[in-house]
């Protein structure tokens, strides 16, 4: 019996030496209970109070006015709870409990020593939008007030008038500012990671950003010489045009409508050739100096096989045009239709022939191609002058023989006289 009653008596006393901290603990409970909901209803009733909602909507975080109490309540949740993190070390610490209260109040500590990077890069990150903002619109009414567009639109050709300009006003001024918003806002954020010093996230997204601003000048250049190469192309395209206008190329073209009914302005299309392909040359260039092997190993390709089919393309032209000309010399000369378009024909189809052979195309094939349509037109000719022509071929040789028989006597009677 006197070890139960000590049994007894020593877990009173345990529970009597235990029930300060109980009380104390609970007090904790209590106290942080009252504070965190203390702080919720502040937090919500000051957000309601300066119209925190309205912002919301006009940041694009919510839709509607009920949306944004609902924001309010979960951003007052949050606060209530985060008071509760705040006091829990101390609870569990009064309870004894250190091995849990422990880590927590590690965390905490961690957190609390990191809030002055956070206040820093977003001071970084506020100020810097801010000035890349105001940069941004300094851009943009510079562009529109120098009608910016309307000299794209005379460069490029496109529409000028003042219903089509006033339409797109502002287009390429909005592209332009948002380039140099993003150029600038790139640099703000390496400052802010650097201000925040997590390294684990900090340096991939430095390294891509880095790698991005590394490629920003390759790409002014590309694009500058994108733009230089479209005036110029554009400028020699329309100088050739003209040129070759009133040297009188268009003539030739009449040929061509006379045989396939095609109206075809031969300057325009030389010009336009000529500028496409100075184009390409400064397409290349751009893609060099972007480093893009790949395409650039395409494109060159591209290039050096454009002089057989500029050659093919005129090989062609000079077949159509000289066929019809041909054709119509003949049909004048002989009065023979039939005459002017074999004559026609042949040399279109000579120079596809030889436009395929320049091309590369198949050369085998081709060649062995055209032999066989040249043998066999040989052929039949021969066969049918054989065959169908021996009364033609014996009048021929008949005539022939008494002109040869008329010459003789005529030689002898003058040898006579």
């Amino acid at each position: 019996m006197d070890n139960a009653g000590n049994t007894v008596q020593n877990g009173f006393n345990s529970f009597l030496d235990y029930l300060p901290q109980l009380l104390l603990g609970i007090v904790l409970i209590l106290v942080a209970w009252i504070v965190a909901t203390l702080v919720a209803k502040a937090v919500s009733k000051g957000l309601k109070a300066i119209g925190i909602g309205k912002y919301f909507q006009k940041w694009g975080a919510t839709n509607t006015e009920e949306q944004s109490h609902a924001l309010i309540d979960t951003l007052s949740k949050v606060a209530y709870y985060l008071v509760w993190v705040l006091f829990l070390p101390g609870i569990f610490s009064t309870f004894g409990l250190d091995s849990i209260g422990q880590p927590i109040m590690n965390m905490i500590d961690t957190v609390l020593a990191f809030i002055p990077n956070i206040i820093a890069a977003g001071i970084v990150l506020v100020l810097g939008l801010f000035a890349a903002k105001l940069v941004k619109n300094l851009v943009y009414n510079v562009a529109v007030a120098a009608n910016i567009d309307k000299h794209l639109a005379k460069l490029t050709g496109g529409e000028t008038t003042d219903a089509e300009v006033k339409k797109n006003k502002g287009t390429l001024a909005s592209v332009l500012a948002n380039i140099v918003y993003f150029l600038i806002v790139i640099p703000i954020i390496l400052v802010a990671l650097e201000v925040l010093n997590i390294n684990s996230i900090a340096d991939p997204i430095s390294s891509v950003l880095n790698t991005i601003l590394s490629a920003i000048p390759n790409i002014l250049v590309a694009v500058v010489l994108l733009i230089v190469g479209f005036a110029i192309a554009k400028f020699a395209g329309m100088i050739l045009t003209d040129l070759l206008k009133s040297a009188g190329l268009n003539k030739y073209s009449s040929y061509l409508k006379k045989s396939s009914n095609m109206n075809l302005d031969l300057s325009k299309i030389a010009g336009q050739t000529v500028a496409v392909l100075i184009g390409l040359f400064f397409l290349v260039e751009a893609l060099n100096a972007l480093n893009l092997e790949m395409l650039n190993s395409i494109l060159s390709v591209v290039i050096g096989y454009l002089p057989n089919v500029l050659f093919a393309a005129i090989i062609i032209g000079l077949g159509f045009v000289g066929g019809q000309m041909l054709s119509s010399a003949i049909k004048s000369t002989t009065g023979s239709m039939l005459a002017g378009m074999l004559i026609k024909y042949i040399l279109i189809v000579f120079s596809i022939f030889m436009a395929l052979d320049q091309l590369n195309f198949a050369s085998a094939i081709v060649q062995a191609a055209f032999i066989c349509i040249i043998g066999g037109l040989a052929v039949a000719f021969a066969l049918s002058f054989g065959l169908g022509g021996r009364e033609f071929a014996k009048k021929q040789l008949s005539r022939l023989d008494s002109k040869i028989d008329e010459e003789a006597s005529k030689s002898n009677t003058k040898e006579i006289d």
